[in-house]
């Protein structure tokens, strides 16, 4: 792998950004690079009953969550700031990613992966892509990966494993718990198990010695040929 300056993880929502890029962004963290990881929409609260105050209550708490979770993985965090029911149009998102890309001087993105059960998901995943498209085409050396979520794997081929040692494990999953809608708080999704659960999938997989994170390349078109 090359050894990247400047990596983003994006996620249509918070914590989808860290269960698909953490175990990549602390290992490269760690070895000088710096790392983000960015949410395209606010949280919300899923609770119907919920009041408009408990609403606002909870965005601050996540606010907080999304600056903790980073940094415990050596990383921070950015928020684009969309409402979940008022999302832009995808040429203009795309246009504000090339446009961030470029200042951020960003040279790997990990992101969503097409097969998604989530209308947001896959605008994420579609902005994202061609984001990183137009960019290439300008001769920009920068590289995408789809990183494994457990609602995105229609589809999705392990094709890049990487190793957690049992500290860099436990730096994940406890950074994780920072948020509170990965301890159970905000809906019933296991993701504690799950996630634990694929990495010993994988070392199965790829025959490492330790749990593995599974990612995918992404196929891009590149214009100089």
């Amino acid at each position: 792998m090359k050894k990247y300056k400047r990596v983003l993880s994006i996620g249509g929502h918070s914590l989808d950004a860290e269960l698909m890029g953490g175990p990549l962004l602390l290992k490269l963290a760690k070895i000088g690079a710096h790392c983000t990881f960015a949410h395209v929409t606010q949280g919300r609260l899923e609770d119907p009953k919920a009041t408009e105050e408990a609403k606002v209550e909870y965005l601050k708490r996540l606010r907080e969550q999304n600056i903790l979770v980073a940094k415990g993985m050596g990383s921070d965090s950015y928020s684009f700031d969309y409402v979940s029911s008022n999302m832009p149009s995808e040429a203009e998102f795309v246009k504000r990613l090339v446009d961030y890309f470029e200042k951020e001087k960003v040279d790997c993105v990990v992101s969503h992966a097409s097969g998604t059960m989530h209308d947001r998901h896959y605008f994420t995943h579609k902005s994202v892509t061609t984001a990183v498209k137009l960019l290439r085409s300008k001769g920009v050396d920068i590289d995408l990966l789809y990183g494994e979520n457990c609602e995105d794997l229609v589809g999705f081929v392990p094709q890049l494993y990487v190793p957690l040692d049992k500290y860099e494990e436990e730096q994940w999953f406890n950074s994780l718990r920072n948020y509170e809608i990965f301890n159970g708080k905000v809906n019933s999704v296991p993701y504690y198990d799950y996630y634990s659960t694929m990495l010993r999938v994988r070392q199965i997989e790829s025959g490492c010695r330790t749990g593995c994170k599974a990612y995918m390349y992404a196929s891009l078109v590149d214009y100089d040929i």
